[in-house]
């Protein structure tokens, strides 16, 4: 059968299965760099996070800076500037009517520039670097996809299935 002298190793194809003991050390030290791992990863969250909120604040602040350009241009140019603006195309010969239309679209454009930058410096509040990130690990997320996923469905038109109608003889 079996030589007693043969080491049990020797003749079977199979390793040595690494005792018990090895095996928990293993398991525990698996355990351990899992641990480790996911609080590296949460570690790299917070600092993101951290990183997309310092972003997000400096953007609010120069969001409300351009805001508060929108508001002087918009207010006070209408009453300093875009008044003696009329009164000069008044003077150059245009009408009361065409020389505040004039000026209404000066104040306009102005206006339209400070809003633009303000809807620009708001995007920077979205914190899209921190949800593309937890979007990857498969948390959150679930509201867009649900919202895009409704869309295209309540726009579409449905078709009914008709059914066809018997003749009479």
């Amino acid at each position: 059968m079996t030589d007693p002298t043969q080491d049990p190793g020797e003749g079977s194809a199979r390793p040595d299965a690494p005792s018990l003991e090895d095996s928990l050390k293993q398991f525990g030290k698996a355990g351990r760099d899992g641990f480790g791992a996911a609080v590296d990863t949460g570690r790299a969250l917070r600092s993101l996070f951290a990183a997309d909120f310092a972003l997000a604040r400096a953007s609010i602040a120069r969001a409300c800076a351009w805001l508060a350009v929108a508001v002087t241009f918009g207010a006070s140019s209408w009453l300093l500037l875009m008044g003696a603006f009329i009164a000069l195309l008044q003077r150059l010969g245009l009408s009361w009517l065409s020389s505040m239309a004039v000026a209404s679209l000066v104040s306009v454009v102005i206006t339209g520039l400070a809003m633009w930058q303000v809807l620009r410096y708001f995007e920077f509040t979205r914190l899209d670097a921190t949800r593309r990130q937890l979007r990857k690990l498969g948390i959150g997320g679930d509201d867009e996809e649900e919202e895009d996923e409704k869309a295209p469905t309540a726009s579409a038109p449905t078709a009914v299935p008709t059914q066809p109608t018997e003749r009479a003889p």
